[in-house]
């Protein structure tokens, strides 16, 4: 019956309330910030040790974590592909379900002695813990009560826990691309949006570096002789800021100017830090275009374009939509009224979603804070999110 298994796997959680609480306290107090190689080790070890549990483990340098667990027509337990009751367009059902979830966090290490790990009247706070420690421990709950219940998941699931996404997936984006190639659906353990809401948009992310460099001189005694590069970024940075277009989505932002020695010099280096945000691909490649194209305004001056890290808009498919109107009927199964937005910010979901796999992301426990110092998770709602995302594992 519909939602039968989220059901029952809410009904048995909401008697594990404490036990969910007290493995996200554990993985909190193990501090992973990004540019902490000895934390993301620890981590790593701790979630081989659970996840383990389910799949044996397989490290991809510098520490991405891959876990396959098959599908229950490969198990013969209940819920066979034959029970999948949605179609997401993706193909014809030979793939797998695709699962990311990331270890590594925004904050430093000793964070903790100034943000403890803490549970008050219903909340839990404490650095991580819901951007995306939570996520991590909906799953491994998730799992353990499908185990519980005889069930395994519909298809073959591939596990993808990475140690880099605060910092762009630099090295981890060529693996999530090679598992997303042959996914049918996606699943990704993000915080969701306010009220609980999932995510089904998400803009495109692109950072990019404007360099000018023009001609030291000496600012009072033969300023002529000189081109200032600061004042070519500046001219540049006013045509970067006419690039936003509010109404399609698109924002341009300098947020880091840097340049030149001392007040008395004419500036001979400058440059600008830009954030880029799109909602389309077809924003993408008009924004990309632009800056790319940008040139000296002074001839005396040379302007030059450096790309970094950037993530492809996620745009709402009807892939998605019927994706997320079959999380929406789990959801009602076992009380929760499921909404659904689009956010400003990216995530390895933007990644997932360029290969045309239907995904759903913002599956992590409500709460609010992310990247801030009051991050927090509802404790009532880890039993009801871990419901939902055991049914759609065991359904969808």
């Amino acid at each position: 019956m519909t939602g039968s298994v989220a059901r029952q796997v809410r009904d048995r959680l909401e008697r594990r309330r404490d036990e969910m609480v007290e493995l996200l306290g554990e993985l909190v107090s193990i501090e992973s910030g990004s540019d902490d190689p000895e934390g993301l080790a620890a981590m790593a070890v701790r979630l081989e040790e659970l996840f383990g549990e389910f799949a044996p483990p397989t490290r991809h340098p510098p520490g991405h974590l891959l876990f396959v667990l098959p599908g229950a027509a490969d198990t013969g337990h209940a819920g066979s592909a034959q029970e999948a009751t949605a179609r997401t367009g993706r193909g014809k059902g030979g793939g797998h379900t695709l699962v990311i979830g990331h270890y590594d966090t925004v904050w430093p290490r000793g964070t903790l002695r100034r943000m403890p790990f803490r549970v008050d009247d219903g909340v839990l706070t404490g650095p991580g813990c819901f951007d995306m420690k939570g996520g991590l421990v909906l799953l491994y709950f998730a799992l353990r009560e499908l185990r519980a219940l005889g069930r395994a998941p519909v298809r073959q699931t591939r596990i993808l826990l990475t140690c880099d996404e605060e910092i762009g997936s630099v090295t981890s984006r060529d693996l999530i691309a090679d598992l997303a190639g042959a996914a049918e659906v996606a699943y990704v353990l993000e915080s969701p949006l306010p009220g609980g809401a999932l995510k089904t948009a998400r803009k495109g992310v692109a950072k990019y570096t404007v360099r000018g460099q023009g001609r030291a001189a000496h600012a009072g005694i033969e300023p002529e002789k000189g081109a200032s590069a600061i004042v070519e970024v500046a001219h540049q940075i006013c045509q970067l800021h006419a690039l936003t277009d509010l109404e399609r989505g698109t924002t341009v932002n300098v947020g880091v100017v840097r340049g030149g020695t001392r007040p008395n010099v004419v500036a001979a280096e400058a440059e600008a830090q830009v954030d880029v945000r799109v909602a389309t691909r077809a924003e993408s490649e008009r924004v990309h275009a632009a800056i790319t194209g940008l040139r000296p305004v002074n001839p005396q001056t040379v302007v030059s374009v450096t790309s970094g890290p950037s993530r492809p808009p996620m745009e709402r498919t009807d892939g998605i939509a019927r994706l997320f109107a079959r999380a929406r009927e789990i959801a009602g199964d076992v009380g929760m009224d499921l909404g659904e937005g689009a956010t400003g910010g990216g995530s390895d979901a933007n990644l997932v979603a360029e290969a045309g796999v239907p995904t759903l992301d913002g599956l992590g426990p409500e709460g609010a804070g992310a990247h801030a110092d009051h991050e927090q998770v509802l404790i009532e709602s880890l039993p009801r999110r871990a419901a939902l995302l055991a049914g759609l594992l065991a359904e969808v």
